[in-house]
């Protein structure tokens, strides 16, 4: 068993997330002479790993390889690729034969022996009739999926009469090895298209928000980074249904207002799922409807008229064994809704301009701010969409229904983009407990975002005062609501909020475990300070 690595440049284990994207191509046979042919025209947009090895052996190379290195996608081609694609981590993009690469095989076939045989794997059929009648060609054309039906395909033929295999490279080493000569069908262009539709694959993750895969340090950072945090009921509810949801392949529908952090619980869900394929997120209300069908579903070539050559890869199969994030899923225009449907129903997807589906392993889960059912009343939603995509559950609280969570949330979002703790005086924490939070969990981390460059760390504890003069939205928090909004909650509090055990621990430690100060900074008396810790320690 060895791996071949490029001759041209040494590997770079662990590439910097700004340089190029990195491509693994696996392969045996005579694709591998065909890809090292190719290669050398893509090296400058990637970088480009061959490793030439086949089905149970590349599955394990690469899983190694995996958990120390960087990849964005892998290329293989015929069964190699079907075997490839439900095992990997990484989206895998095939190398297809087209009606000119077939074409070309047949003719070549033809300068050897006037009866040819055509051995495809079950997901690579290319249409020949056309050039069997153009041509007055003699050919015989068989499937197969397991390397025993590849051998079984070519004793057949063989036994009836075919002098030459034009076919996958596992069929031409099948046949070789009975004394048949064989044509390899795929061309330099369908490689070349395979890597074209990589690296497009590669910007449309990216767009999305999706995640490469790394080594592991890089991974926890992100899993900070998308953590859910909050010590109150509500989210402590959140949280066990998203236990309770995550094994689980039903579609989740998620709602909540704007920035209460619906896709932090899009991705909890995909990683309590234990799903090996990638996190695709896709903004349904941030793309026209022209667009939208393309960057969803995929297209072939010649689909529209600006298709790009070979077509494109959809984010549907681009989170292939992973999750589909839909959010703003109420903007999803009608005749999409029944493509997404479909989707869901026959786990399989139609790209723009085919003919035949491509089966799909994906879960979706999707937001919305807006109430769908009132879209389904108003005939701007498919009902029978909308109980598919509601079959579970989960709504996210608003930061004002849990401001017990703002000193957390505060120190959290100091720490991660100001890389120290909290300055905040009392007064000043207090004030930011008492805000509703009309923007939720985004605007307090842009309001941190705010603070923290007007008041860098050297400047010692910010005040109250000197807070509102960069928060000027903060003064309408001072001043009690109109006496209508009887059902909104007694402002200010009747009591200081209890900030989570990670803060109060926090404080303890900035202020040397010294009570009354901390006691001080969070405005309550020591007794209530000391209520709070006992209950922290249970």
């Amino acid at each position: 068993m060895s791996i071949s690595l490029p001759r041209h440049r040494p590997h770079l284990p662990d590439p910097d997330p700004g340089g190029l994207p990195v491509i693994w191509t696996v392969s045996v046979s005579r694709l591998t002479g065909l890809l090292g042919d190719v290669i050398p025209e893509f090296d400058r947009r990637a970088r480009i790993v061959p490793i030439n090895l086949g089905f149970e052996e590349a599955v394990d190379v690469i899983g190694q390889r995996l958990r120390r290195e960087h990849c964005d996608v892998v290329i293989a081609g015929g069964s190699n690729a079907a075997y490839l694609r439900s095992r990997l981590e990484v989206p895998l993009v095939p190398i297809q034969a087209n009606g000119f690469d077939l074409m070309e095989a047949l003719a070549r076939a033809r300068r050897i022996a006037p009866r040819i045989g055509l051995v495809t794997h079950a997901t690579d059929v290319p249409t020949f009739g056309s050039f069997q009648h153009s041509f007055g060609l003699d050919i015989e054309h068989r499937r197969f999926v397991t390397r025993e039906d590849a051998r079984d395909c070519i004793a057949d033929l063989r036994a009836n009469g075919i002098e030459v295999i034009v076919g996958t490279g596992m069929a031409i080493d099948h046949a070789e090895q009975v004394g048949l000569p064989g044509v390899l069908l795929y061309s330099a262009d369908s490689v070349r298209q395979a890597f074209e539709h990589a690296l497009e694959l590669t910007q449309t993750l990216a767009r999305s928000g999706a995640p490469s895969f790394r080594r592991r340090p890089p991974a926890r950072r992100r899993d900070a980074d998308h953590a859910l945090l909050g010590n109150s009921a509500p989210m402590q509810q959140v949280r066990d249904h998203i236990a309770l949801y995550a094994p689980y392949d039903s579609t989740v529908l998620v709602t909540g207002a704007t920035g209460t952090g619906k896709e932090l619980v899009a991705r909890q869900l995909h990683s309590a799922s234990g799903r090996r394929g990638r996190f695709v997120a896709l903004n349904c209300g941030a793309i026209s409807e022209s667009l939208l069908e393309a960057e969803l579903f995929g297209y072939n070539e010649g689909a529209f008229t600006g298709a790009r050559r070979g077509g494109r890869v959809g984010l549907v199969e681009a989170a292939e064994g992973g999750t589909l994030f839909l959010d703003e899923i109420g903007e999803l225009p009608l005749p999409l809704q029944t493509r997404l449907l479909r989707v869901l129903e026959e786990r399989e997807v139609l790209r723009v301009g085919a003919t035949e589906p491509t089966p799909v392993d994906v879960r979706v889960v999707a937001a919305t701010l807006q109430t769908l059912q009132s879209l389904v009343e108003a005939q701007r939603f498919r009902r029978d969409l909308y109980y598919r995509l509601a079959a579970l559950r989960i709504d996210v609280p608003t930061l004002h229904a849990r401001r017990e969570d703002v000193p957390l949330l505060l120190a959290h979002f100091f720490t991660q983009l100001g890389g120290s703790p909290s300055p905040l005086a009392a007064d000043a924490l207090q004030r930011l407990c008492d805000y509703p939070w009309p923007g939720n969990v985004r605007e307090l981390r842009n309001l941190v975002d705010r603070l923290r460059i007007h008041w860098p760390p050297a400047r010692g504890e910010l005040s109250l005062a000197q807070m509102l003069a960069w928060l000027p939205e903060l003064h309408a928090a001072a001043a009690p609501p109109p006496a209508s909004s009887a059902a909104a909650p007694p402002w200010p509090p009747r009591a200081a909020a209890r900030p989570g055990n990670e803060v109060l621990e926090q404080l303890l430690d900035r202020y040397g475990g010294n009570r009354e100060q901390v006691a001080q900074h969070l405005g309550v008396s020591r007794t209530t300070l000391w209520r709070w810790l006992r209950s922290a320690t249970g």
